[in-house]
């Protein structure tokens, strides 16, 4: 057996002022933030998974692309999804994907894969704020507003 291993490294470098933005309340807000952001020439082809990390002011520390995938869905690797929460240093997130057709209504896959996310968050105390659906034309549907968070 070898004495040697190696060394791992975890870093975030944080380039933007967190601390300057303002605290994400509405998710009107949210949902026009992520519509601007989005690539427009990819919204309306196929669906993604976005999740906004977050600090404990509910301050914006940056958005993270999770999956890219079909017309009809994306898969989401929780593990992969929580490495970057954890390396970020994040206290909450929102959960966001689009539904290239525009329809805004959440599938029932959609509803499990939010579950499992805010089971997951619950053992590192990590808060999820909501989840939301963007529609192409930049309509959305919340989560928490519609009382399934």
């Amino acid at each position: 057996m070898r004495n040697e291993v190696n060394e791992i490294r975890i870093s975030y470098c944080e380039r933007l002022g967190t601390i300057e933005s303002e605290s994400v309340q509405r998710s009107d807000l949210i949902a026009k933030l992520l519509h601007d952001n989005w690539n427009k020439d990819t919204i309306g082809l196929h669906e993604t998974f976005k999740v906004i990390l977050l600090n404990n002011g509910n301050k914006v520390k940056g958005v993270y692309q999770a999956s890219s995938g079909g017309i009809t869905g994306t898969l989401v690797d929780i593990r992969i999804l929580f490495a970057v929460i954890l390396k970020s240093l994040s206290t909450a997130i929102i959960l966001a994907h689009n539904h290239p057709a525009g329809t805004l209504a959440p599938s029932q896959a959609d509803i499990r894969l939010t579950k499992k996310i805010q089971k997951a968050g619950n053992l590192f105390d990590i808060r999820v704020l909501d989840h939301l659906i963007i529609s192409p034309k930049g309509d959305y549907f919340s989560f928490m507003d519609n009382g399934i968070l």
